[in-house]
């Protein structure tokens, strides 16, 4: 026979358990420092970055967004030698990369852009404008001959 006290706790208990999942869900996914992010090993990396996906895939889009917003300003904030050293280590560890693991990341890639909304798609596109209106003449003449390099 349940007693007004277990019957309370019972209750109780309850409320805590879906105030703890919607906590829990509706926690903004963290955005990792370059600088940290720059220090840990690729296996680290790459399991870190397997959390980041799982969590942003629960995400909404919303909260994809602002994740993607906060990543940006946190890479336009590096000063130019940061944000240059930040590029030069990615590039060798990009090339230090197998073929399978390259067209890896590049399906990965390619699926998660389709698994995006179509708003997400648009405004991703409109980001990337931005960032290319932002490059030097020069830079952008560089980047534009690298893809066309075969």
């Amino acid at each position: 026979m349940k007693t007004p006290f277990r019957s309370r706790l019972c209750r109780w208990f309850a409320t805590s358990v879906l105030l703890v999942c919607a906590t829990v869900q509706a926690a903004p996914v963290a955005v990792p420092d370059a600088q940290d992010w720059a220090r840990l090993t690729p296996q680290q990396q790459a399991e870190r970055q397997a959390e980041i996906k799982r969590q942003l895939k629960l995400a909404s889009p919303e909260e994809r967004k602002a994740f993607r917003q906060r990543l940006r300003q946190q890479l336009e904030a590096l000063s130019p030698s940061e944000r240059q050293a930040l590029i030069e280590q990615t590039r060798q560890r990009w090339q230090a990369l197998t073929p399978e693991e390259k067209r890896r990341f590049a399906d990965e890639r390619r699926e998660q852009v389709r698994a995006m909304t179509p708003a997400e798609r648009r405004e991703l596109l409109r980001q990337r404008r931005e960032m290319l209106d932002k490059l030097s003449p020069k830079e952008r003449r560089a980047l534009r001959e690298k893809l066309s390099a075969p």
